[in-house]
């Protein structure tokens, strides 16, 4: 059973206050995939995979279930996360009972572990190194928008994160990052959910508006997601009448 989401900004305070303490990346990764499990909804499992010089490993998990799937993706050469890796665009598998574009690793998953829904979302770990974080439900279509939304936006803090622990970066300038990364976390999830798009191409949409528009990637973001909310309020209040 999914765990109730807890209160994201507390846990992102917690991850800051972790790089405060000068906190090895090895300890950012540990700490990222606990807070994924913590803050997406329908996530129970999460692991880190890094490719280093083409040759990919996992960096950190949240529990053995995570790290067992990350073997046999490893072991296939196929699956979500080398996808995200290789392709640099967020990948989604809600129902991994129907094989979908992974068969191989969806019939392994099924059969030897409890998950049946799996994401992975893209990060940039250094200049010369990517990663992705992997997330794993236990019941199919449990990721839904927010848990898009939050997994982009943890993805994004979580590259700052690491960096900054790398680098003896201080907590307030990631809060300061945070801010931003939410609202635009949010608008590419919608965005991606909405016309069947990549992650990159959904950050481009904003980018391109931004240039348009001259007007900070940010503040469209959190435009089109106070837009997007409105509607849906709106909706649902016609659904009522």
């Amino acid at each position: 059973m999914s765990r109730s989401p807890v209160d994201t900004a507390s846990v992102f305070t917690s991850l800051a206050g972790i790089v405060a303490q000068g906190s090895t990346s090895k300890e950012m990764y540990a700490a990222v995939c606990v807070a994924a499990t913590l803050t997406i909804p329908g996530c129970d499992h999460a692991s880190l995979m890094i490719s280093r010089d083409g040759a990919c490993r996992t960096a950190a998990v949240s529990d053995p279930v995570a790290h067992q799937i990350d073997k046999f993706e490893l072991a296939l050469g196929c699956g979500p996360c080398l996808d995200a890796i290789d392709e640099q665009t967020a990948q989604m598998a809600t129902d991994l009972t129907n094989g979908g574009r992974w068969p191989a690793l969806a019939a392994r998953v099924v059969a030897e572990t409890p998950v049946r829904g799996a994401m992975s979302i893209q990060l940039a770990v250094d200049r010369s190194n990517v990663g992705a974080l992997n997330l794993f439900s236990d019941k199919a279509n449990a990721f839904d928008t927010t848990s898009v939304e939050r997994a982009v936006v943890l993805a994004a803090f979580a590259t700052v994160a690491i960096n900054a622990a790398a680098h003896g970066e201080d907590a307030a300038a990631l809060r300061r990052g945070l801010a931003c990364n939410r609202e635009i976390g949010k608008a590419v999830g919608m965005l991606m959910l909405l016309n069947d798009i990549s992650d990159d191409e959904a950050f481009g949409l904003l980018r391109q508006t931004s240039q348009d528009s001259n007007v900070k990637v940010a503040d469209i973001a959190a435009d089109f997601v106070r837009r997007r909310s409105a509607a849906s309020e709106q909706s649902q209040r016609r659904g009522h009448c």
